[in-house]
């Protein structure tokens, strides 16, 4: 019809919910994004792996140099700012504080998981589907660690700590003091066995570096040893040795202070003013008077001793330091007995604590504090020397991996051999387990067991082994008697496939159980992020907390053709 008017479609309004400026990001583009951030990660600290693996130097933005392979360092100086990739450094570091090594382990096999269904997510499988598959094949793994682990007998002494100094040698195998791991292996083992065997507490470790000297030069004192703290005059005359010492541990300032600023004292005479000038040196000759005559000759205090206090008690023969650090007076107190004051009133020998032998010996270009043949020993002390700074602290941060996996081993005393061994395995039991499944589940496992192999292919790499032939070899054994060669590995040293059990080459179960556990918990976070949201940064001049700039042209609007 001719005067029939042509409909008009009616545009439907705009909704606008988020801030302008605002990026989103979704879909499957936004998940292959967030894997391949994930794979970078991975790519970075591949090459830390093992007995063979290489360091890292980093630089942080305030010019610090860190020369480290531990995992969870590595992953802390990165600052990762990839919402999804720092997914990846909190489960490096929830591996280090629960069991203190395989930190670069959980990192890889985390990044694999996801590598290996990648092209599942391109053809468009669920990541509900794959979610469900890592689940199943996770549990279907720990309960074959729990079938494979070896449990030890504690009541046989010898054989416990010898599984203790297997376990402390093989973190060891791939840090700084591998050459060294037999000296130190004992240093770890002897530090764990002195604490509350019933709390095993880490922080009762007490680890001072000292640069100089060499690793072997490095000492494990059975008590407290700490740094002799600043000392005013009349320090060398007080004793630099005593037997059964009383010790007291103060809270407490022991020095004349200055009166504060604009303080005013208005006073008519001479004798006014004297009085107050007693006063002052009364309070503190009572408390050194309190403190005598507990009949204690070691004090220690928090805050600052005066130079007053030092004369005195080295006139009465009493050792005295002030601004102890507080993780080395509750080391001292946990050894001793003492309990810290916070005063002198009422103090008695009751609140003395006591050692075998206290001395001042110098060690390097530093003086120590030594309290040794504590009553109370739960507590002791590492001492280590080394050459440059770096390299001492890359020696701390190894001991710590050792100290938690030793730490590990005692409270949970199944271990299963390291070498890539139980990954192996683990794969192998997967893909048959994977045969048996119906639907697309059965790819999920049979990719979860593939990426077990990264493990023990990247100790071969590292090592500068041919890759696929250790593989391979390691396949066919694992296949052809999987009771007979189920802790064959990868042999750093005699660069072949063997029996790493037999070989000594040991690990607490918990740490490929939490290592697999985490691994699967992060890829499955990951995988089910499908939509990043990143508010833009203000613009707001005022909100940055800079002025905004003036207006020019006076108040009018700029006149435009001039």
């Amino acid at each position: 019809m001719a005067g029939r008017r042509q409909q008009v479609p009616m545009m439907q309004p705009q909704v606008i919910v988020l801030k302008e400026g605002t990026d989103t990001s979704q879909g499957v583009p936004q998940l292959l994004s967030n894997i391949s951030a994930c794979l970078a990660i991975c790519d970075t600290i591949r090459t830390t792996l093992g007995p063979r693996g290489m360091d890292k130097l980093i630089v942080d933005s305030q010019r610090r140099v860190t020369i480290s392979n531990d995992g969870a360092t590595i992953m802390k100086l990165l600052e990762v700012v990839q919402p999804a990739a720092r997914t990846l450094v909190d489960i490096a570091r929830a591996q280090d504080a629960e069991v203190g090594d395989g930190t670069t382990s959980v990192v890889l096999l985390a990044g694999e998981l996801l590598k290996e269904v990648k092209d599942y997510v391109e053809e468009g499988v669920s990541s509900q589907v794959i979610i469900k598959g890592f689940r199943k094949a996770a549990d279907l793994a720990i309960n074959r660690i729990k079938e494979l682990a070896v449990s030890v007998d504690r009541s046989d002494k010898a054989k416990f700590r010898d599984l203790l100094e297997k376990c402390a040698a093989t973190s060891m195998n791939s840090k700084l003091i591998g050459s060294q791991r037999e000296f130190f292996t004992k240093m770890v083992v002897d530090a764990v066995m002195r604490l509350d065997q019933d709390e095993l507490n880490e922080d009762m470790i007490g680890i001072k570096k000292i640069p100089g000297g060499a690793m072997q030069d490095s000492i494990l004192v059975d008590g407290v040893a700490f740094k002799k703290s600043f000392s005013y005059a009349g320090f060398e005359q007080q004793p630099k040795s005593l037997d059964s010492p009383k010790i007291v541990c103060l809270n407490v300032e022991l020095e004349l202070r200055a009166e504060k600023d604009n303080a005013e004292v208005r006073v008519d005479k001479v004798s006014e003013y004297q009085a107050i000038v007693d006063a002052e040196w009364k309070i503190i000759f009572d408390k050194l008077d309190s403190i005598v005559a507990t009949g204690a000759n070691v004090v220690l205090s928090r805050l600052p001793i005066g130079d007053l206090a030092t004369q005195y008690f080295a006139d009465r023969n009493i050792f005295c330091a002030g601004r102890v650090t507080k993780d080395d007076l509750d080391r001292v107190c946990e050894a001793t007995g003492c309990h810290t004051q916070s005063t002198t009133t009422g103090l008695t020998a009751k609140h003395l604590g006591t050692c075998e032998r206290f001395e001042e010996r110098q060690i390097g270009g530093q003086r120590f504090n030594l309290f040794k043949g504590c009553p109370e020993a739960k507590t002791c002390t590492i001492v280590l020397r080394g050459g440059a700074e770096q390299f001492i602290d890359e020696v701390e941060r190894s001991l710590h991996d050792s100290i938690m996996i030793v730490r590990r081993a005692v409270k949970n005393q199944n271990v299963v051999a390291g070498g890539g061994a139980i990954e192996m395995e683990l794969s192998r039991y997967l893909r048959e387990e994977a045969r048996q499944i119906e639907g697309k589940q059965q790819l999920i496992i049979s990719a979860f067991a593939k990426a077990l192999e990264i493990i023990p292919r990247q100790l071969c790499e590292n090592a500068g082994f041919d890759t696929t032939d250790f593989i391979t070899q390691l396949r066919a054994r694992h296949a052809q008697d999987p009771e007979r060669f189920k802790w064959y590995g990868v042999d750093i040293e005699e660069e072949e496939v063997s029996d790493m059990f037999a070989k000594f080459v040991w690990e607490p179960a918990l740490v490929k159980s939490n290592a697999i556990l985490s691994a699967v918990e992060a890829a499955c976070l990951i995988l089910s992020v499908d939509e990043t949201v990143t508010s833009q940064q203000s613009q707001d001049p005022m909100a940055s907390g800079q002025p905004a700039m003036p207006a020019r042209g006076g108040r009018g609007m700029p006149m435009m053709g001039r």
